[in-house]
């Protein structure tokens, strides 16, 4: 990219998204102030903002060659948005799980086995935002152990739609994990 000339957001975005890392670069330098005072005055908390800019441009980057965006303002305003509530969501899934373990359970328990179960929290509450007949099958599969074609059956649905629903649900399960492990990552270099 040229030194000095200001793109517009949608030739970033253009160059961005056929893999351009400068503008990538670009979008950060342009945004991130503005990001940080957007999730500021949701969180009020200096360190939690930065996290969740952190995660939104992450999770940008990582989507890449997938995402589909309008306006680059709104989209990033949108997702720290998002960002906030997720992260507000998830605080109050783990206060609400210390709360029903015994302080005792918490203390003998090992550090492992504590992030195991926040885990299985996070991937709980990411399949409930899944659609109705996604989160469904997801449920029969992975909980009930049940086979596509039993799925199927129970559902009154092709082993087909079954398959493409398990897809969607173990596609979206992935990228957040990815994500959530790239911000982990990222906050344990620091």
């Amino acid at each position: 990219m040229k030194q000095g000339v200001q793109l517009t957001d949608c030739k970033l975005l253009e160059l961005f998204t056929n893999g351009n890392d400068a503008a990538f670069a670009e979008i950060y330098n342009r945004y991130w102030k503005k990001l940080i005072a957007l999730s500021y005055s949701y969180t009020k908390d200096k360190f939690l903002a930065e996290e969740i800019v952190q995660e939104v441009f992450v999770s940008l980057w990582n989507r890449r060659g997938v995402v589909k965006i309008e306006t680059l303002s709104s989209y990033l305003a949108t997702a720290i948005k998002f960002s906030v509530f997720k992260n507000i969501y998830t605080k109050n899934r783990h206060e609400r799980l210390l709360e029903q373990m015994p302080a005792s359970s918490i203390a003998e328990l090992p550090e492992d086995l504590v992030h195991a179960k926040f885990l299985e929290e996070y991937v709980n509450g990411l399949v409930e935002q899944l659609p109705e007949k996604c989160r469904l099958v997801y449920k029969y599969s992975r909980q009930k152990g049940l086979s596509p074609q039993e799925i199927a059956e129970e559902m009154n649905i092709a082993k087909k739609t079954v398959e493409a629903h398990l897809t969607k649900a173990l596609k979206m399960l992935r990228l957040n994990l990815k994500e959530m492990m790239v911000l982990i990552i990222v906050l344990k270099l620091r």
